[in-house]
């Protein structure tokens, strides 16, 4: 991951900050404990991350619909666009990392990991 780090850095990224832009990309608006949950980290840690791309204009925190007391966590038009930027360079770490994988074996992959993820969840 330091490699990944670094090559994020060059960019005027983190990977950290990626991973969570990414996450709200793909699911959508977020309750910062669900963002915690999914990356089991402490909703401190979270709060920290989302008060620093808030800050930056990557997320915006939002009203809840469904619960007047809590906020979501929406990504912006500027974090989407910075997801967009990385996406060559995730691509070539996935392609340096997982290079060696035929597509059968990426898709094995895949599938283990997503079910030993939802085994550490449920524990």
């Amino acid at each position: 991951m330091r490699t990944a780090d670094r090559l994020m850095a060059e960019q005027g990224a983190s990977l950290a900050r990626t991973k969570l832009l990414l996450c709200l990309r793909k699911k959508g608006p977020l309750r910062g404990t669900d963002i915690a949950d999914f990356f089991n980290q402490s909703p401190r840690t979270v709060t920290e991350a989302i008060d620093g791309l808030e800050r930056d204009g990557l997320v915006e925190r939002v009203s809840d619909p469904s619960d007047r007391r809590a906020k979501l966590i929406h990504i912006t038009e500027k974090g989407l666009e910075a997801t967009a930027r990385t996406e060559p360079l995730r691509r070539q770490l996935i392609d340096q990392t997982f290079g060696t994988l035929d597509e059968m074996e990426r898709e094995s992959l895949g599938a283990i990991l997503q079910k030993l993820s939802h085994g550490l969840r449920t524990q």
